[in-house]
């Protein structure tokens, strides 16, 4: 059963996490909208165990050795947690017939932590109230953990599928 429930969220959570990473292209490709950048992501998470955890701005922070690839895995490792959470909420029995609510409720409740974690931590305040462009900004990560959402329920069915 745990064998079970670790490999079920790493599958769901790294389809998931795919299928995310899909959408950005695709909104950078289509619309030329930028990228995600997971080099300042790697490097705020780098700075964490340095005892940093906000900073004024992450991009004049000082540089992380791999900082790039700490930044793809953690984006990755989240995505196989956010799976988990989803998987212990809802339980196993979610993974063998997965339906759209479960997987739609964890998705859009990620975003609470872009906001209120990560984008105060890495300098661009809460829900991006720093940037210029901050509703923009709040659409677009909105957008992308719909997108995750339906990725977790698109993974699991694949996985159930299997």
């Amino acid at each position: 059963m745990l064998i079970e429930f670790i490999v079920k969220s790493i599958l769901i959570g790294v389809g998931a996490t795919v299928i995310f990473d899909l959408w950005v292209l695709f909104l950078a490709r289509t619309f030329g909208l930028p990228g995600a950048n997971w080099t300042f992501g790697g490097r705020w998470f780098a700075h964490i165990p340095r005892g940093t955890i906000v900073h004024e701005s992450i991009a004049t922070a000082a540089p992380i050795a791999g900082e790039t690839a700490i930044g793809w895995i953690m984006h990755y490792v989240t995505g196989i947690v956010f799976a988990a959470v989803l998987i212990l909420i809802w339980g196993l029995g979610w993974t063998e017939n997965p339906t759209l609510g479960p997987a739609m409720v964890v998705g859009i409740t990620t975003v609470l932590l872009g906001w209120f974690v990560m984008s105060p931590g890495m300098g661009g305040g809460i829900a991006a109230s720093r940037r210029p462009n901050a509703w923009t900004v709040r659409g677009l990560n909105l957008a992308a953990h719909v997108v995750f959402g339906l990725g977790l329920w698109v993974s699991a069915l694949l996985v159930a599928a299997a």
